[in-house]
């Protein structure tokens, strides 16, 4: 199966988030609510014309994926042409096997196309700024750090890490 036809299985945010608002979604709008972006970023999204198609593969229960589809969210509002759809990690492992980064896929996973659907940039579970952070290894600043991300706090680092790879691959 290709990337078009995976994204094209895909289904919208709208969709994904149901109206019962459980505490996953409700969690999940909340982030969304905070997200604050800087006019810097607001420009490079907006800036961006080409379009572009994500496919998330991502699950309403895992705390990751409810902290980071509102950045996807956030950057498909500023521009339209940014486009994601959501799978479940679960899709079907035989059209998923070429977008798995480790031996299993982790979620969230999103991968990023260019407009004829081949990959431009992958980003899988949390941002980098995060991850550097793990490994230092500096126990004290690592608990800081987790706190801050399950509050939402670097979901601007996400958008940036995105949307930066988008820019990188695209011009």
């Amino acid at each position: 199966m290709s990337f078009q036809q995976l994204f094209e299985k895909g289904i919208s945010f709208e969709v994904f988030t149901p109206d019962d608002h459980d505490v996953n979604m409700e969690k999940l709008l909340e982030i969304y609510d905070g997200i604050e972006i800087n006019e810097e970023l607001f420009n490079k999204i907006k800036s961006i014309d080409d379009s572009i198609y994500i496919i998330a593969f991502a699950e309403l229960w895992c705390s990751d994926c409810i902290i980071n589809l509102p950045a996807l969210k956030k950057i498909n509002d500023i521009n339209s042409g940014i486009v994601f759809k959501i799978l479940p990690k679960d899709f079907d492992e035989d059209c998923i096997e070429k977008c798995e980064v480790y031996d299993k896929l982790k979620i969230p996973t999103f991968i990023i196309l260019n407009n004829k659907f081949e990959e431009i940039g992958k980003f899988v579970e949390n941002p980098k700024i995060l991850n550097d952070i793990i490994n230092k290894g500096n126990q004290v600043e690592i608990v800081v750090a987790k706190r801050k991300y399950q509050k939402g706090e670097y979901v601007s680092e996400t958008i940036e890490e995105i949307i930066d790879m988008i820019i990188e691959k695209i011009g």
